[in-house]
Order: structure tokens, then C-alpha cells, then sequence
């Protein structure tokens, strides 16, 4: 359909002779070309594990146009400015905190030291919290507290002891979020300087064990160079909102949903799913109708055009299989049945149930991170939460009974793969008698 000021949504079938073509192009988004950006990102990560906070000074000046004084702070007036915070906005970041932290103490729960204790064998798994993590919050286009809410609380809630965030030219509603959140510590830069200065540290920023949060090309590409120093979360690619919907769906609402990712870059990716060309019409007319009233209209329009896909299934069924295949990282269920549906999807980052649930409030309130899989990534990872602010330690211990009841094997397959010592470690202990 075009509509009559000319715009149109990419749109296939499942019986299209181009369908395959177009959908695995989709499908494979997650591919983010992150080699056209390695070796300036190479260079920065380099001069900055060289020449510390000097080369991080220059990579502000030359990338973000400015000098940041200081670089980090431990003391950086966020209680000041959360007070100066109009009231509603200070109520509205209280209330998504509570949500939040009230949400992962729950699931914190469920890392609860596991044991075995039988036969002279004792095992458990312990969980650790990590000492110090970097916690990257973008800035540029847009600020987002909301990102330094859904990491920061996350890994007080799981025991860091040290949290920092890193922000280029941290706003006021930013360093509110970060005091309220329980941030230890700020630094002022972004980019692949900041990812850097967090992973190798330098005289004035202590080197942290993980950094979480998502960013631009050169944040994706900086974190995945610095991995094996530090571990990452994972690599973020563009944000993306998959809109599974039947006739039961309001157009107008599914419209706003997909517009709801649109503004956020251009190259987001607003992605609808339904079994009705004329549900997909009455949607896309809806989609450039309200285009028109966005502040970031020109942001959400490009997304739009370049990234927009509209796929019209022949089943339901169909829909549930070509669901599983896109993985994406926001997936709303419009559908009857919704919450019957939405069991039935195995790969998503998080799936928004029912025609009254707006991924808007996952964003902000709901309680379960928004830092979540991209690019089809959900197929293999998981929603930020409280496990990856944990390390897991395994404790065995066996009594001299125990291990004679065991000897036998562990003398077997040692002796099997040729390991002649492993199996006398368990031998000299018999003898000592």
C-alpha cells in the first residue's frame, strides 16, 4: 500500500517469490558491520592503555568537542540534582526505581547457594557478586536515565560494591538517576575512550571487571575488543520492536508501538508480523498519520522507510515459527489469546502480552531490565539481570569415605586418558591411613 502522500512500508508475503530474500536479509540484522569501525576504535583503545587519562582527554576534545573537568568523580551532586528535579519527573524515576529494585530482589532469590550433602560428598554453588562494574549510558541524541535505572540498581541489588557509569557530558536528570540508582562513581566521557578507560583503567579511573549498557558502532565494537580483559554484557546493536498482531489488534495502538522504537534512531528497526492485509493497510496508514505529530519525526521516519518491515503470514502457526526466527529484542503479542501465544514464542528479549501492555512502560516502570538482546540475539542471550553481576564458584568436599567410594572411578578414567598422577592424588590420600 502506498498512501497518498506517496510513503510506504517495505512489505512482504510468506508465498512472495522474494519473501526468502527479504526476510533472511532481516533475520540476519544482528550482523552489524562493526569491521568499518575496528581500526580507528583499535587505535583510541590502544592510546588510551598507553597514555591513560591524557589520551582519554583527547579523545573528548576530537570525538565529542570538549573538555571534561573532571574526568571522574566520585562526588558528582546527584543528590543536589535529583532535588532540583521537577516533582514529577523526581516521583516518576522513585517509582521506576522501586519497581526495579523490587523485581530483581525477587529474582535475586533464586541464586541461593545449591547443595548436595551425601555419602561423605559434600558440593555446593556459591554465587559472588563482582567487585566493580562500568556501567556505559549513552548520550548524544537523547539522555537516558532510564538505562542508568535499569543497570545501576541491578547491580547494587546483586552486591557490587563499586558501580560506575560512564556518560558523555552527564545532564542533570542523569546524575540524579545515577545517585538515586546507587552509582559509586562518574565518568565523563563516551565512546570507545570510555569503554577503554573502564577496562584498563587509568590514573584517575579504576579498571572495572565488566561493563554493561549499550551504545553506538564504536562503544559495540569497543566492548567486543576489550572482552577477555573484562567481561560485556553482550554486543547492543540498534533498537527493535517486533508487533505480532491478528484482527483482534487496534491499529491505532500497534502504529504507536512500532513508532515507539522508530524514534529512537534511524536505524532502528519497527517490525510487524500479522495475518491480514488489510489490518497491515489500516496500520500503516496509521504509522505515517501519527509520524506527522512526532518532535523526532525526521529520526522516526528514516527508521521507517530503511528498516520498516511489514510480513503477512498465512497462519497463525506461521506467525509463531517467523517470530522465533526474527529473536527480536522488544516483541509485542496483539493477538486473542495473547498470553497463550506469547507461551508458545521461545526467543524474544522480553514480550509485551495483550493489547493493554505498551513496550513503553518495559522502558521505564514494568521492573525487568530494558538492556536487552539485539539483533536476533535473544535466540542465545538473556534480558540484563541479577546473574550477570554474579560470579558462580563450585565448593566440593569429600570426606575420607567418601572418597573411597568414588576412588575406583576417578582412579578408571584417569588411568583411561592417561593421567597416571591424577589417579595417585586419589591413592596417596587412601594410604595415609
Amino acid at each position: 500500500m502506498t498512501t497518498p502522500d506517496g510513503d510506504s512500508i517495505r512489505r512482504i508475503a510468506s508465498g512472495s517469490a522474494d519473501f526468502r530474500e527479504v526476510f533472511n536479509a532481516v533475520e540476519a540484522r544482528g550482523e552489524a558491520d562493526l569491521d568499518r569501525v575496528d581500526g580507528d576504535v583499535r587505535a583510541i583503545l590502544s592510546d588510551v592503555r598507553e597514555r591513560g587519562d591524557a589520551a582519554v582527554f583527547d579523545a573528548v576534545a576530537k570525538f565529542e568537542g570538549r573538555q571534561p573537568e573532571p574526568l571522574f568523580m566520585r562526588s558528582y551532586d546527584g543528590a543536589s540534582q535529583l532535588e532540583a528535579l521537577p516533582k514529577d519527573q523526581r516521583e516518576a524515576l522513585q517509582f521506576a526505581a522501586d519497581r526495579i529494585a523490587t523485581f530483581h530482589q525477587q529474582q535475586l532469590r533464586t541464586y541461593k547457594t545449591l547443595l548436595m550433602d551425601s555419602d561423605g560428598v559434600r558440593l555446593a554453588s556459591r554465587a559472588t557478586p563482582l567487585q566493580r562494574v562500568g556501567v556505559y549510558a549513552p548520550g548524544g541524541k537523547a539522555a537516558y536515565p532510564s538505562s542508568v535505572l535499569m543497570s545501576v540498581i541491578i547491580a547494587r541489588v546483586a552486591g557490587v560494591e563499586d558501580i560506575i557509569v560512564a556518560s558523555p557530558d552527564p545532564s542533570p536528570i542523569v546524575r540524579a538517576a545515577c545517585h538515586l540508582a546507587g552509582a559509586t562513581g562518574l565518568l565523563d566521557a563516551g565512546g570507545a575512550q570510555a569503554v577503554a578507560a573502564l577496562a584498563y583503567g587509568t590514573r584517575s579511573v579504576p579498571a572495572v571487571d565488566k561493563i554493561v549498557g549499550p551504545g553506538n558502532i564504536y562503544v559495540a565494537a569497543a566492548k567486543r575488543m576489550v572482552f577477555g580483559t573484562v567481561d560485556i554484557d553482550s554486543i547492543a546493536g540498534p533498537s527493535e520492536i517486533l508487533v505480532i498482531a491478528d484482527a483482534s489488534a487496534d491499529p491505532k495502538v500497534v502504529a504507536a508501538d512500532l513508532l515507539s522504537q522508530a524514534e529512537h534512531d534511524e536505524s532502528a528497526y519497527p517490525l510487524l508480523l500479522c495475518d491480514s492485509e488489510s489490518l497491515a493497510d489500516a496500520i500503516e496508514a496509521e504509522v505515517f498519520e501519527q509520524l506527522v505529530a512526532l518532535p523526532r519525526r525526521e529520526i522516526a521516519a528514516t527508521s521507517v522507510r530503511n528498516n520498516g518491515l511489514i510480513v503477512l503470514a498465512d497462519s497463525r502457526e506461521q506467525m509463531l515459527e517467523l517470530g522465533d526466527r526474527l529473536a527480536a529484542e522488544h516483541v509485542s503479542v496483539q493477538t486473542r489469546d495473547a498470553r497463550e501465544f506469547a507461551e508458545k514464542l521461545r526467543h524474544a528479549g522480553a514480550i509485551f502480552i495483550g493489547h493493554h501492555t505498551p513496550e513503553a512502560a518495559g522502558d521505564y516502570v514494568a521492573g525487568p531490565s530494558h538492556v536487552l538482546p539485539t539483533g536476533g540475539a535473544a535466540r542465545f542471550a538473556s534480558p540484563l539481570g541479577i546473574y550477570d553481576f554474579l560470579t558462580h564458584t563450585s565448593l566440593i568436599e569429600y570426606s575420607r569415605e567418601g572418597l573411597q567410594r568414588q576412588s575406583a572411578s576417578i582412579e578408571t578414567l584417569a588411568e583411561a586418558e592417561g593421567l597416571t598422577a591424577h589417579a595417585e592424588a586419589v591413592r596417596v590420600r587412601l594410604r595415609r591411613g
